[in-house]
């Protein structure tokens, strides 16, 4: 479990390093680096990493890297070799990260409930996610958590029209789950649905694809989970009783 302390040793670092103020070298690279990132695009902050001296240049809900002297650009994710941990898109998620789980719009979402529903998390899915399947695979597994599941209904018009029914059915969360657990759709039907809030509260947590999960503590991820580190998480950040 070593590779476990180091990322949250290393996001740590970096979370830190963001709290201080700007150093003179960042400053410098900053300045250099915005006007050739292209017209209209502002860069929002630069952070020196702790990896192979490069600095890390944020725009928008996106990170790239260069180096000292602001004359390269890397356009990618960095990997740690020695735990094949993608250390960009952790970075990604501790920055998307929500200082209250209770400030997400939880009426724009499906509730469900197993067992004492005593662990919180609340996930992004598109009905015809491939990945969002897999988690609920693993999900069947997973007792004692409530389960807040905002629509993002964003791969195809169809997504639209699976979701609408869905939402409109007498038990939202009986109809999410035969679809997704069974591929039972919802009858066919038509009402007022939080289709377009969904998608703009997305667009501002900087949510790109799905399945993407918030924890009760705020943090987020859209990595694949197993059971034991599903479990982990949300016993990590359980509310207090």
């Amino acid at each position: 479990m070593e590779w476990k302390k180091a990322a949250l040793v290393l996001a740590a670092a970096l979370a830190s390093a963001q709290l201080q103020a700007e150093t003179p070298d960042e400053a410098r690279i900053k300045q250099v680096v915005e006007p050739r990132m292209g017209k209209n695009v502002k860069v929002d902050a630069v952070t020196k990493t702790p990896y192979g001296g490069l600095y890390e240049v944020r725009t928008g809900g996106d990170i790239f890297y260069t180096d000292e002297t602001a004359r390269y650009m890397f356009v990618g994710k960095v990997v740690d070799l020695t735990t094949l941990k993608d250390l960009t898109r952790e970075r990604m998620d501790t920055l998307a990260g929500i200082p209250s789980f209770n400030d997400l719009p939880l009426n724009l979402a499906i509730k469900t409930v197993k067992g004492n529903g005593s662990r919180v998390m609340a996930v992004f899915e598109d009905p015809n996610c491939p990945y969002c399947k897999k988690l609920h695979a693993t999900m069947k597994n997973v007792d004692n958590v409530t389960v807040y599941t905002f629509l993002l209904n964003i791969l195809s018009d169809d997504s639209t029209v699976k979701g609408r029914d869905i939402w409109c059915a007498a038990d939202r969360s009986k109809a999410w789950e035969q679809w997704m657990d069974e591929g039972k759709a919802a009858p066919a039907a038509n009402c007022a649905t939080p289709n377009d809030q969904v998608i703009a509260l997305a667009r501002k947590l900087h949510v790109m694809g799905t399945p993407t999960v918030y924890f009760y503590d705020g943090t987020r991820t859209i990595t694949g989970f197993d059971v034991a580190t599903l479990n982990a998480r949300l016993d990590a950040s359980k509310p207090k009783s």
